[in-house]
């Protein structure tokens, strides 16, 4: 007979195993409640609310009785705008609060669960080629599966209404590829969508495809909802107070982030912490020079920035997000048109009554002059809403009257306002006849600050090409930037002539490179009413940063943020490379050329002088005016041919100086029509990559059609059938990839 020990060596022999199998189920050692884990739609909802999961979407909604959620897919800021923007229009029209969410911080397999008496916005921006934004991957990746498994293990959304409006630009192939997707995909799943798609075209006018679409969307969505329109009116978003006595260390002069003002506020040389978009980096400039001809009715600047000791790293074909301020005209328009001229270094809170809603855009507290010289976008053109929402606060009846037929009408908006380019300032100020010129004698218009901080949006850094590769500058990044300056349409404003514009980024590295360099910044001065414009006068800006953090010992900084991209070559030197990049399209790929110079180097070292004999070639098709006049990096491109011992092969088209045989201008796609020969075999034999980078309007479209042709014909066939074939196989395979703009 076994003794009491024995028993129990064989009773845990056998139990042991058995409770480690049905660990899960068995809540006397950790495991859910078999309730929860069957019913995940009212007991798995309800231990998410006693454990206050911080990515339940729908749990919070509920909790704060609200029926909307928005969730926007957004790479630059503009489509959460956006987002925002519809939840401020449910709350005003028909009195529904909502919910803003970014998916990349919830769980978005619990669409399933979103009650049927709500809705779900998806206001989404297509990316690089047809691609989600970053945020939105998450998202996309499961909506995207053919056979989904939501939170409830089924594959359907029969319980869900949906709203979708895209943000994406006519001129790339993949036109808003990213809402289609979303609206097929729920479509498929049994959702039900309320109104027409949207779609709004940044190459024209984004903002009037958006209020072209949103009024019959909302008639669509109240009918759904069972709401009516007229219950909440006008209704506020912030509440600002202003600080008589606060900490100076604790006052936002401009910091981008509370590190930053950690940083700034204590004297230390640079922010602690990591790096990013939440954390930009106040980068030294290394060195900045003119690439144009000196005396030129054109600017084009490169600039180079200091990464050492940062901890930030890149990679060719990456972007650099720049973080502009504003000019100093504008910011002074503004305060003076609002009365602040006195206050400008007064310290004001903004505290939000709905941060599920609407969040404070910048960190407070700030000041107003901090608020409007680094924080909000005064110098983009006044949207056609805001317009219509500030006549109420119009200082006289003509004023208002002008406001609102400038909101209401948009043939008259796109003549007088859009045309000529007029920021919100020089809005108002047209609207009382006010001079645009400094010194401001401005009537002051009574608009409370907590609706200027809804209208205007937050002021978003501007992305461009890495020129550079980290094989050979692992401690720079540089930049290749064409300043933006040009004619607008005619102004009744401004006598009904042209006025200059300048565009906010590029003419803040001007200032940089300019103050750089030592020379002045005079501010524009005017003639006959009329602003003279030469390239020496710029919009000035204040580039001592917060609290003089941005110089220092005649060091001057930026702050920067690397964006990753999948713009990159292939690994293997083996494989040709076609480039196609007129004008500053060039950027990234004198990066891409300094990363097979670098590789060169080694392999020659490793294996001697002919190490380079079986490499593939590397084409390089480059355009622009004049030899003597934009030939960007003119005198680099001799020497990486050098080094690259007869594998790299530029070519040049001056279209100003060329002429084809019927007396047009050459560009790059005449020279790859001329080179066909060299390119089929290599595109259609040898595997080769391309890559395009630059104009999306024109170029990119005529060079694509010149590629169709030249392997169509290559096939025996034409551009039409065979060419465009080989062409979608080489998009699908990432053998022709864009870096495109409009």
């Amino acid at each position: 007979m076994p003794s009491p020990i024995d028993l129990l060596i064989i009773v845990l022999t056998i139990g042991l195993p058995l409770l480690y199998i049905f660990r899960d189920s068995l809540p006397v050692i950790g495991g859910k409640p078999r309730s929860a884990a069957v019913n995940g739609s009212a007991a798995g909802g309800k231990t998410k609310v006693e454990d206050g999961d911080p990515r339940d979407f729908v749990v919070k909604m509920q909790r704060a009785n609200k029926r909307c959620v928005i969730l926007y897919g957004s790479q630059t800021g503009t489509a959460e705008e956006y987002a925002i923007r519809l939840a401020k229009e449910a709350k005003s029209r028909f009195g529904i609060s909502s919910l803003v969410c970014d998916p990349e911080e919830y769980d978005m397999n619990l669409l399933d669960q979103v009650p049927e008496d709500c809705c779900v916005f998806f206001v989404m921006a297509t990316y690089g080629e047809g691609e989600p934004t970053d945020n939105a991957n998450t998202l996309m990746e499961l909506i995207m599966d053919p056979t989904p498994e939501f939170s409830q293990g089924e594959s359907t959304l029969e319980n869900l209404n949906y709203v979708v409006f895209g943000l994406g630009n006519k001129t790339y192939e993949f036109y808003n590829e990213v809402a289609r997707n979303v609206d097929k995909r729920l479509t498929a799943c049994r959702a039900r969508r309320i109104g027409d798609r949207g779609e709004g075209d940044d190459d024209k006018s984004m903002e009037e495809d958006y209020l072209a679409w949103k009024d019959t969307m909302w008639e669509a969505f109240a009918e759904r909802m069972g709401v009516e329109e007229g219950g909440a009116g006008d209704v506020a978003d912030f509440v600002v107070r202003e600080l008589a006595d606060h900490a100076p260390e604790k006052v936002y002069h401009g910091e981008l982030s509370p590190r930053a003002l950690l940083a700034t506020a204590s004297g230390a040389s640079t922010p602690v912490g990591a790096y990013g978009v939440k954390n930009p980096y106040p980068a030294p400039v290394l060195a900045s020079k003119e690439l144009f001809a000196v005396g030129g009715d054109r600017n084009c600047i490169h600039i180079e920035f200091d990464i050492t000791g940062s901890g930030i790293s890149y990679q060719h074909g990456d972007h650099v997000g720049i973080w502009p301020s504003n000019p100093d005209l504008e910011v002074n328009r503004l305060l003076s048109i609002l009365g602040l001229e006195q206050k400008a270094q007064a310290i004001v809170d903004v505290e939000s009554l709905d941060p599920a809603l609407a969040k404070v855009p910048f960190p407070t507290p700030a000041t107003y002059d901090a608020i409007f010289r680094h924080y909000l976008d005064i110098s983009a053109i006044a949207s056609r809403q805001t317009i219509a929402f500030l006549a109420r606060y119009a200082p006289t009846e003509a004023a208002k009257e002008k406001l609102t037929r400038w909101g209401s009408d948009k043939d008259i908006y796109a003549a007088e306002i859009d045309g000529p380019a007029l920021k919100l300032a020089e809005v108002l100020q047209a609207a009382v006849g006010d001079d645009f010129h400094p010194p401001f004698r401005s009537t002051v218009w009574s608009i409370p600050f907590d609706r200027i901080v809804s209208s205007v949006p937050r002021l978003q850094p501007r992305y461009y090409s890495i020129s550079s590769s980290s094989k050979l500058h692992p401690s720079a990044i540089h930049v290749t930037a064409v300043v933006l300056k040009y004619q607008s349409a005619a102004s009744p404003a401004h006598h009904h002539e042209p006025r200059w514009v300048f565009g906010l980024s590029t003419n803040f590295i001007l200032n940089v490179k300019m103050a750089h360099s030592g020379e002045n910044t005079p501010e524009l001065e005017s003639e006959n009413g009329m602003e003279a414009v030469t390239m020496k006068k710029v919009p000035s800006y204040r580039l001592a940063g917060p609290r003089g953090h941005y110089v220092r010992e005649k060091v001057y900084r930026v702050p920067i943020h690397v964006r990753r991209s999948t713009f990159r070559l292939p690994t293997s030197p083996k494989v040709p490379i076609i480039m196609i990049g007129p004008g500053t399209g060039v950027a990234p790929f004198r990066g891409f050329v300094q990363e097979r110079v670098a590789l060169a180097r080694k392999a020659i070292e490793k294996n001697g002088p002919d190490a380079l004999k079986d490499w593939a070639p590397i084409y390089l098709f480059y355009g622009c005016r004049r030899a003597d006049e934009d030939f960007l990096y003119r005198e680099e491109w001799p020497e990486y041919e050098k080094e690259l011992k007869g594998v790299f092969r530029m070519k040049v088209a001056f279209s100003r100086e060329m002429k084809k045989a019927d007396g047009g201008k050459v560009y790059v796609q005449d020279l790859i029509h001329e080179a066909a020969s060299e390119l089929a075999p290599l595109i259609l034999e040898k595997r080769a990559y391309i890559y395009i980078c630059g104009d999306a309007k024109s170029m990119s479209k005529a060079v694509e059609e010149r590629l169709a042709q030249i392997m169509g014909e290559a096939k025996g066939g034409s551009a039409a059938v065979e060419g465009v074939k080989e062409l979608k196989t080489l998009k699908e395979r990432n053998r022709l990839m864009t870096d495109v703009w409009s």
